[in-house]
């Protein structure tokens, strides 16, 4: 079947049948997602071994993650400016096939050095195709099934993040951990033949002069006020769910296996708020983009007099889960209505948006963590998370004026 695509005024390209869904290229992209964030971070459940194998610290092997994340944010921010009129199926097939690569050099890395340069390969693989999302959503399916097909690009990422960590260990223990990024491998070339035959061509026309500079999308006080308040969002939530491990460790007294219970709840919990968000953004918008935050500050504060009680930690970390791990479908579905026009430029900014405030909001919590206790880090939380809510008030109030 031959599917093309045909240039808009804007550049970006969309179906000739403007009802055409290619349902199939979405589910594609999804199982992308899935193995790109499976990749990302199978380190963190195999640091031991990885540290023994190569001689070196876990710190060390930690770092593979952050500069996978450094990584992510360069590719974001130069590829809009990068790609030119090059057919998008074409790049989403070079990621792909940079995935597997990047999975091929760890596996068979003999040094720390042929580790980092892997991990750093997969960061470029991020990057590019996180900016790129929001964009091929546009593409492949109608407007109004943009918010679905955000969700299931999402829902390959939530199910990634339940998975990776316990199967990344499950593999360790069988096949060593090399054995484990070995086993990426197949599942990109599954991904890569699914993306070959199911994505339609879709070819970008010349930007303007300028057009491929992403802080120009700044310009635009809606726009800025809504990527602050996305920022604002990932710092809030990731100054607290950083450090809820040594929470639950030291205040509510978990044992091992019911830390690992309580983080599979969350994980299965965004699983479930994942598949259903997409059913409530078409009703509002705004409503979740301003609610979602004001319902985790509130959230942030109840766990500090509940912290020594399972239930209702466990209760609260669960509706945590089902509403923190959604809400990015709401955050790209929104940059995707924002910036119709230029949604590859605005998908490179919201990426290096949202892995700078991860870090900062991460760096924050746990210099409040270690100097004050737990306390200020939850309360920094919900202050920062209120003021997402805030600014995220002033971008509704300016794209309605």
């Amino acid at each position: 079947m031959a599917l093309t695509t045909s240039d808009t005024h804007d550049g970006t390209s969309t179906s000739k049948a403007d009802n055409t869904a290619h349902w199939s290229g979405v589910f594609a992209m999804s199982l992308c997602v899935f193995t790109l964030i499976a990749s990302e971070f199978m380190p963190v459940s195999l640091l031991t071994p990885i540290a023994s194998d190569l001689q070196i610290t876990e710190g060390m092997a930690g770092q593979g993650i952050a500069i996978s994340g450094a990584f992510a944010v360069f590719t974001s921010l130069l590829l809009p400016m990068l790609i030119g009129t090059m057919d998008r199926k074409k790049l989403m097939l070079i990621l792909t096939i940079l995935m597997g690569i990047s999975g091929s050099i760890v596996a068979l890395a003999p040094n720390y050095t042929a580790y980092m340069l892997g991990r750093a390969l997969i960061g470029v693989v991020i990057g590019g195709f996180w900016s790129m999302s929001a964009a091929m959503a546009i593409r492949l399916v109608p407007s109004n099934k943009v918010p679905k097909a955000l969700a299931i690009f999402n829902g390959g990422n939530a199910l990634a993040t339940v998975v990776a960590a316990p199967l990344g260990s499950y593999l360790g223990s069988i096949v060593g951990w090399r054995g484990a990024f070995l086993a990426i491998i197949p599942i990109a070339l599954i991904t890569l033949i699914w993306q070959w035959i199911a994505l339609p061509s879709m070819k970008g026309k010349a930007h303007e002069p300028g057009s491929g500079n992403i802080l120009k999308a700044l310009k635009s006080r809606a726009v800025a006020y809504g990527m602050a308040g996305c920022g604002t969002f990932f710092m809030g939530q990731f100054a607290l769910f950083t450090y809820l491990r040594p929470f639950l460790e030291t205040v509510t007294q978990t044992s091992v296996s019911t830390l690992s219970l309580l983080l599979l709840t969350i994980g299965f919990s965004g699983f479930i708020g994942t598949l259903i968000i997409s059913s409530i953004l078409k009703r509002t918008l705004y409503g979740l983009l301003i609610g979602i935050p004001v319902f985790m500050a509130a959230i942030a504060l109840i766990l500090i007099p509940a912290g020594n009680y399972v239930v209702p930690v466990a209760l609260l970390l669960a509706m945590w889960g089902l509403v923190a791990t959604a809400a990015p479908v709401a955050w790209w579905t929104w940059l995707a209505e924002a910036m119709p026009d230029n949604a590859e430029a605005g998908g490179g900014l919201m990426v290096a948006v949202v892995q700078l405030s991860i870090a900062l909001g991460s760096t924050i919590g746990g210099i409040l963590f270690d100097a004050d206790g737990y306390q200020s880090t939850f309360i920094a939380s919900a202050a920062v998370l209120l003021i997402s809510a805030f600014l995220t008030l002033q971008a509704y109030r300016m794209q309605t004026k």
